[in-house]
């Protein structure tokens, strides 16, 4: 249920700053919208239930619509993990509102920490994730090398999430961002 709907918000956070920038591209194809429906991928979906991962539609971005299109790309790819970490955020503040029911707790819990996990596995700087895109826009120069690697990074990145080798990574920078919203959420809860 939660990453029903971190996904959709994740994409939509990427439209949204594409159509801020000057790309419609997203618009014209109704993905600039909070619709789940819109942005859920079937095979990505079901993944979420019975495989190691899902995910959702990636939202057509064309950064020759951009002023800088290297730095339109950063943006835009920052968009969909920041989005996350807002979530994270309001989990938070809820959580430190709505303190006296378990049920709900567990689920704002959770809520923050798997927008927290889905913001630092997208900020990883492999290929077809953000934090590549990122990456591209922080190097001088050009970039297409990078870009060039996304033929192959689906399976590698499949084999790395498989095999587990992602997981201390990303639980190296998501738990002290955890540690950091629970604290947000326990001083909400005493203010």
């Amino acid at each position: 249920m939660i990453i029903l709907l971190a996904l959709p918000l994740h994409e939509f956070g990427h439209a949204l700053v594409a159509y801020k920038l000057g790309d419609n591209t997203a618009y014209r194809e109704g993905r600039l919208t909070l619709n789940p429906i819109k942005h859920l991928d079937p095979l990505g979906t079901l993944m979420i239930f019975f495989g190691p991962i899902g995910w959702a539609k990636p939202v057509p971005v064309n950064p020759f619509y951009f002023n800088d299109r290297k730095r339109g790309m950063m943006l835009v790819s920052l968009a969909g993990p920041g989005a996350n970490l807002l979530l994270a955020l309001l989990g938070a503040v809820l959580l430190g509102l709505f303190n006296s029911s378990p049920l709900v707790q567990y689920f704002l819990y959770y809520f923050m920490v798997i927008n927290v996990y889905l913001a630092v596995f997208n900020l990883l700087p492999i290929p077809t994730l953000d934090g590549s895109k990122i990456l591209a826009g922080l190097l001088p120069g050009s970039q297409t090398w990078l870009y060039n690697l996304e033929r192959y990074a689906i399976p590698i990145l499949l084999l790395l999430i498989v095999f587990g080798l992602l997981t201390p990574i990303i639980s190296f920078f998501a738990k002290p961002l955890i540690q950091l919203f629970y604290a947000i959420a326990r001083l909400v809860s005493i203010l």
